[in-house]
């Protein structure tokens, strides 16, 4: 079983040094997971890792810009059928995947997992005792999460997997996937500590509470930090925590 990376020319704040896509297979066919955007010098790259092999599958783990635009492109390049949880910008699969979804080819089978949480589509791939995954852990970072309780969910379902390898949408392998496990779930309570404490000293809106919280982040980041705050806010308020509805900067929060 070969499993290769092949980066995408698209590294960026919000993407690191680029999206990986990963080539996996053996002697006579692969799968791609995550072609990333539609570029012409990364269909080529990805083809040059294919090789003389057949492409049984082209699939994508969310439907994000940075991950899936090349998908219907290569698919039809190499006569394979494009899959994905659903549809999204720039994104239409041949046939959609679901929890326990299996995708089958010469060197083995990607068994699918639904991870909601980065977003809703989000998928990862268990091969063996690896895993594929996308957005949902990144190789160095945290990631950023549109809804945190489906999140932190995903995550303790990957808890119980017996895993020895991560290979992640961003970032390097990681080689430790309890303890990085471990450490999202323990980043994501502390943050939602901070949050609660921060509405408890009197932090009023969203943008207060990341003046408080992300003081010592560079403020051009601010913007992106209010998305993570609204998703732990909401979070809250469905704990029955706080009062809120919103998302936008200026949207007030309250204490239940």
């Amino acid at each position: 079983m070969r499993i290769e990376r092949v980066l995408a020319p698209n590294p960026g704040p919000f993407t690191g040094p680029g999206t990986n896509t990963w080539v996996v297979g053996g002697d006579d066919d692969a799968v791609v997971i995550d072609p990333g955007p539609e570029d012409a010098s990364h269909e080529r790259a990805i083809l040059r890792a294919v090789g003389d092999r057949s492409v049984t599958a082209v699939i994508v783990t969310h439907t994000h810009p940075d991950h899936a635009p090349l998908a219907n492109p290569l698919a039809r390049a190499v006569g394979a059928p494009a899959l994905g949880h659903g549809p999204g910008p720039d994104f239409e699969p041949d046939e959609r995947l679901v929890d326990g979804s299996e995708v089958r080819f010469a060197g083995g089978s990607l068994v699918v997992l639904h991870t909601p949480g980065h977003s809703d589509d989000h998928l990862c791939f268990r091969l063996g005792n690896v895993l594929f995954t996308g957005d949902h852990i990144m190789g160095g970072s945290s990631v950023m999460v549109d809804d945190l309780g489906p999140y932190l969910r995903s995550l303790e379902r990957l808890r119980h997997e017996t895993l020895v390898r991560l290979y992640p949408g961003h970032g390097p392998e990681i080689e430790a996937p309890g303890e990085v496990i471990d450490w999202y779930i323990a980043h994501r309570l502390q943050r939602e500590a901070e949050i609660l404490a921060a509405v408890r000293a009197g932090a009023a809106t969203v943008g207060e509470i990341v003046e408080v919280v992300y003081a010592e982040v560079d403020t051009s980041l601010h913007p992106l930090a209010a998305r993570s705050v609204s998703a732990h806010l909401r979070k809250l308020d469905d704990d029955g925590v706080v009062g809120f509805a919103g998302g936008a900067w200026s949207d007030r929060v309250r204490l239940c």
